[in-house]
């Protein structure tokens, strides 16, 4: 909350002035308002010292941080707000401190993500260049990405496996990258964004020439034919299986070996470039 004080002067000037002492800057960068005029008085008897009410101006940030205060307020949330602002990446940073803060996380982060949202939109009203905007509490926004990750990684594998292209659930713009970005190096599957906003979701399929591993899986088991899979007739190793330099299995699905006309289930996808954080 913005710190306003009082002050008085033999005019106005000089009450504004003595505001500035008192809050350690310049008239210049103070907000005041007017509570009394000074008066003369009659014959210069009962004369009347100007009043103000002052305070330092709001920098874009502070408006910000007590934007997001006041709404924690109506929430019923009284926790410290600390803001901070980073220049090269044009992004107001703010975390809130306090205990408790699975009400403001809300269900997947939905309710921090509001109000992250709506925090965007104040900080922007008035601005010619677009600022991002961050809200953290009790480092979520880390602990979802983790959790992200993993959840891609782990899709991605039962990708390999089945062939079968697997669609997510809907997110929002910034968890959808992390999910291209946790794959984008993947030598075997890849992801596509598809739908509309709100309900827009991430695609995780096979890429093209890639077979998955139920297509090496024989009768008696393992990856297996004598050209490099994992198996042969009697469910071991197959003579090809080993690289000959390593002497390590070779990896059971690789681009090539489809027959002329074979076609697979999936969706052939890039990483979508207009998923940005």
């Amino acid at each position: 909350m913005r710190n306003w004080i009082e002050a008085t002067g033999k005019t106005v000037d000089e009450a504004v002035l003595e505001a500035s002492v008192t809050l350690k800057t310049t008239p210049e960068n103070l907000d005041y308002e007017i509570l009394e005029e000074a008066g003369s008085g009659f014959l210069g008897i009962n004369k009347k010292p100007a009043k103000i009410k002052a305070a330092v101006k709001e920098t874009k940030l502070d408006k910000a941080a007590n934007f997001i205060t006041d709404v924690l307020n109506v929430m019923g949330i009284h926790n410290e707000v600390k803001s901070s602002y980073d220049e090269v990446e044009m992004t107001m940073n703010f975390e809130i401190v306090g205990e408790d803060m699975g009400v403001l996380i809300g269900k997947r982060g939905q309710t921090l993500d509001s109000l992250q949202y709506l925090t965007s939109l104040v900080v922007n009203k008035e601005s010619d260049d677009y600022i991002k905007v961050k809200l953290d509490t009790e480092n979520y926004r880390e602990r979802r990405k983790q959790t992200l990750e993993n959840l891609a990684k782990n899709i991605g594998s039962k990708v390999k496996k089945s062939g079968k292209p697997v669609s997510l659930e809907p997110m929002n713009p910034y968890e959808r990258r992390i999910i291209h970005s946790a794959l984008q190096d993947d030598k075997y599957v890849e992801t596509h964004s598809e739908g509309e906003e709100p309900f827009r979701k991430v695609v995780i399929s096979l890429k093209k020439g890639v077979r998955p591993y139920n297509k090496f899986h024989n009768n008696r088991g393992g990856y297996g034919n004598n050209r490099g899979g994992y198996g042969n007739k009697k469910g071991g190793y197959g003579r090809n299986a080993f690289n000959k330099k390593s002497n390590k299995p070779r990896e059971p699905y690789r681009y090539g070996n489809i027959e002329e006309g074979e076609v697979y289930e999936g969706v052939t996808a890039t990483i979508d470039p207009s998923e940005q954080i």
